[in-house]
């Protein structure tokens, strides 16, 4: 029985090239979206740059990849896998090349299902290298949403809440409580529900909205990311807003500014006992860095 052909050289090409091209689709898309200043939906800023610098080295080694590792051709695979032992130069058949059969042994023959293995490990590589370069080509860089945010549960990362205490905000002025962002507030209210404190301070903050898990109906979080390195190990922290009805002004994932004073969670089935009472919603756009650090 013959020997199975050997591959075609555009199918060794792929077969040797996909890591790499993989590498370079993935490089210019990274470095896209860092001179689009979109890097950030994705990392902490202090590592854009060590990110740029990583892609550029290993983009660079895979073009080295590619210039300095030949790709076989048809002819010389073929020739690589015929023994010059098997003739000799007048067409007659060697004596020593003919295959012994005695005791039961036969030559070496390619197994069709190791055949059917590799070529289902090359197409299946294929796709998943397709696919990945479309999805980071085609799909538009997004920031995480409510959906991540109640999965992650709001308030549940006491590291975030822990950067302003009740004693540095008990001193501060009037306008510093309005420059106090969603961390700020979250923090306090996780630290004191006494209302003494809250009493004459105005609080204006930026952040999407995430329904509440128990009250979803009376009350929802203005809510943003905390990010220590990247996108996945942010942390979601909100301030309570009480307001029944709040789906006829807002939906969920919408960016708002709120503005108000805080007061007893009237809700009923809330575990916030502090509650944002606004005295403005208004519907705004995505910052341009929409995440806290």
């Amino acid at each position: 029985m013959s020997p199975s052909p050997a591959p075609r050289p555009w199918r060794r090409l792929l077969d040797r090239w996909q890591g790499v091209l993989l590498t370079l689709v993935v490089g210019v898309a990274t470095l896209w979206l860092a001179a689009t200043g979109q890097l950030v939906l994705y990392i902490h800023p202090r590592y854009d740059v060590f990110t740029v610098v990583m892609i550029v080295i290993g983009m660079l080694l895979s073009l080295a990849t590619l210039a300095f590792s030949p790709v076989r051709g048809e002819d010389e695979g073929d020739h690589a896998g015929h023994d010059h032992a098997d003739h000799d130069h007048d067409g007659r058949l060697e004596t020593a090349a003919v295959p012994a059969v005695e005791d039961g042994l036969r030559p070496r023959r390619r197994r069709p299902l190791a055949t059917g293995v590799r070529r289902l490990a090359f197409s299946a590589g294929l796709v998943v290298t397709t696919a990945i370069a479309i999805a980071v080509v085609a799909v538009p860089p997004a920031t995480l949403t409510s959906a991540t945010a109640g999965q992650r549960d709001v308030n549940s990362s006491t590291a975030a809440l822990d950067r302003t205490s009740v004693a540095d905000a008990t001193s501060a002025s009037s306008d510093a409580y309005r420059s106090f962002s969603v961390l700020d507030w979250a923090g306090l209210l996780r630290q004191t529900t006494d209302l003494a404190f809250y009493q004459g301070k105005t609080a204006d903050v930026v952040g999407f909205v995430t329904p509440s898990d128990t009250d979803p109906d009376d009350v929802f979080y203005v809510s943003r990311f905390v990010i220590t390195c990247c996108a996945v190990d942010a942390q979601p922290v909100g301030v309570p807003v009480y307001l029944p009805g709040w789906q006829d002004q807002v939906a969920a994932d919408d960016w708002v500014e709120v503005t108000g004073g805080f007061d007893t969670n009237r809700s009923s089935s809330s575990q916030d006992p502090v509650a944002l009472v606004p005295d403005d919603v208004t519907t705004v756009g995505q910052p341009s860095d929409p995440y806290l650090y």
